[in-house]
């Protein structure tokens, strides 16, 4: 079993909804924040937490468009993308204001802290990996890889997971390599999976909905990078 709630807090001048959910038991627990897809906080991404929760982990999926509903204007949404990109401490402010919701937990092991993201939400906590945080591991599922700090990879201390599809448009084998180099350069302990036939979003079941080229759900490869992530889990946390 385990308690859900919707937590209501501020950041980038945005009223953020998040959900916070928390498995049974007064035992500190591993606990992993969850940055959603780049339209906004939806129901599959409130599972995600609720399905961690289930697990063991306290988790919560953070909010970083607001009020913690996706974005209905798809320009709007991508011209937002846009800036925070640019902008990597505005992106890092974000992360660390859903990294404090967690860490306000009771629950929340402090020394065990793993944050996962999808798509610009993967480049959201692999900025918060780049800032320094204090974190155990960092999972990005179709993640955007580039970033305006390259160099900031040497403050990385966590564990990198990135989990990218072949055939991911948005992702090019270009940008892959780069991301390579800049891990190898700052020693950082990472992998990175590759899903033959994937495209991006091959994560999220509802994607296909949207007719946007270059995005696909896939189901096996979706499985498959999450049980990649538990494996993480499981050897950071046991």
């Amino acid at each position: 079993m385990t308690t859900v709630t919707d937590v209501e807090y501020h950041a980038d001048g945005r009223t953020m909804i998040g959900r916070l959910a928390v498995p049974d038991g007064d035992d500190p627990r591993p606990a992993v924040l969850i940055a959603h897809e780049g339209p906004g906080l939806d129901d599959h991404q409130r599972g995600r937490a609720d399905q961690l929760a289930e697990l063991g982990y306290v988790a919560f999926a953070l909010d970083y468009q607001g009020d913690g509903v996706p974005m209905s204007d798809r320009a709007a949404m991508m011209a937002r993308l846009d800036e925070l990109w640019h902008d990597p401490e505005r992106t890092r402010a974000l992360a660390r204001a859903g990294l404090e919701v967690l860490l306000d937990q009771p629950r929340a092991d402090p020394a065990q802290v793993a944050a996962i993201g999808y798509c610009f939400g993967g480049h959201l906590v692999l900025e918060l990996a780049r800032a320094g945080t204090d974190l155990a591991a960092v999972v990005g599922f179709h993640p955007r890889l580039a970033t305006p700090r390259p160099t900031d990879a040497a403050n990385i201390t966590a564990k990198v997971l990135v989990c990218i599809g072949t055939e991911d448009p948005l992702i090019p084998v270009g940008e892959r390599l780069t991301f390579e180099e800049h891990m190898r350069a700052a020693g950082v302990d990472w992998r990175m999976n590759l899903y033959g036939g994937a495209q991006h979003s091959f994560t999220h079941p509802q994607v296909d909905r949207i007719e946007v080229p270059g995005l696909r759900y896939d189901e096996l490869s979706a499985q498959r990078s999450w049980r990649a992530m538990l494996d993480l889990f499981g050897e950071m946390f046991g």
